[in-house]
């Protein structure tokens, strides 16, 4: 297939970018070339706001936008586009209020959620604007992605921690549960979709089981062949501040996304992954001043 990918520089645009063009489809991607281009691919250069000179007289058999975050996004790219096979939007999770019932179900309405804030409403306005151009688009929602390429500082913070032999400063008891999602699932979903068309449009998307915070950081640690020193950390202080995930429990009902791409990475299997590219990729990861405030507010103590 011709395939198009938005980005293709970091983490899920650029994982999705290579497994495509590792299983030997001619990939395109579109970014502004600020960062490294993922190997096996035709990079155009430019930004997909003003892409209409880089795309004109190209068909993709599919896009796959890994990066669009609000209707200005899906709408600039399309406008470049002259024709369209499959289109494939990663959204979020984030789309659903956290006032619904859960597990989230992708038949329930979409809103304002007062955790993600702009992030949520604008991923909804993206969708939005997809249906109304592309009515046989697809969505997939999924919670927090993890694994190899990983630039956002959530495992890489706990194997930092591991790796230092730091105690382990978990929010409350660390009952909190977790639904994370790797990203090879992640292209095998959408592998899946591009091959069989399935008349489910919109599709959550993650591990059927969720984990606590504490079972995850032990996990983490496991990698290492560790295991943790907790300490808990009462609820006045603010858990952004010492540890990488809001104070939000949420799970998402995937009955869809399993009946279509039923293999599922193992943690352990996918914790491994991510280590063992973090020990080479340091840079890569954006980290945030976590320890930081733990040497100055916690650990003092």
């Amino acid at each position: 297939m011709e395939i198009l990918v938005t980005g293709g520089t970091v983490f899920a645009s650029r994982f999705t970018a290579e497994y495509f063009a590792k299983k030997g489809h001619s990939v395109t991607v579109l970014n502004r070339g600020t960062r490294p281009q993922p190997a096996g691919v035709e990079a155009l250069i430019g930004d997909r706001h003003d892409a209409k000179m880089l795309l004109c007289g190209r068909h993709f058999d599919a896009v796959l936008d890994i990066t669009a975050y609000n209707a200005a996004d899906v709408n600039g790219l399309l406008d470049a586009l002259d024709s369209v096979g499959t289109y494939v939007l990663l959204s979020s999770s984030a789309v659903y209020p956290e006032s619904l019932p859960q597990p989230f179900r992708e038949t329930q309405a979409v809103g304002a959620n007062a955790v993600w804030g702009a992030y949520g409403t604008d991923k909804i306005a993206a969708e939005s604007a997809l249906l109304q151009r592309v009515p046989d688009a697809y969505m997939i929602r999924p919670p927090y992605l993890y694994g190899p390429m990983n630039n956002v500082y959530r495992e890489a913070f706990v194997f930092e921690c591991a790796e230092r032999n730091l105690p382990f400063y978990l929010p409350k008891d660390g009952a909190m549960e977790l639904q994370f999602y790797h990203i090879s699932d992640l292209c095998r979903l959408i592998a899946k979709i591009l091959e069989a068309r399935p008349d489910t449009h919109i599709f959550n998307a993650g591990n059927p089981e969720t984990i606590s915070v504490k079972e995850w950081v032990a996990a983490c640690y496991d990698v290492l062949g560790k295991k943790p020193d907790f300490i808990c950390v009462s609820d006045d202080i603010p858990q952004r501040s010492y540890f990488p995930f809001y104070d939000y429990e949420y799970r998402l009902d995937v009955e869809q996304m399993m009946n279509t791409a039923p293999e599922i990475t193992p943690l352990k299997t996918g914790l491994k992954q991510a280590y063992d590219w973090w020990k080479n990729n340091r840079e890569a990861v954006v980290r945030k001043p976590l320890l930081n405030y733990i040497a100055e507010h916690l650990a003092s103590e």
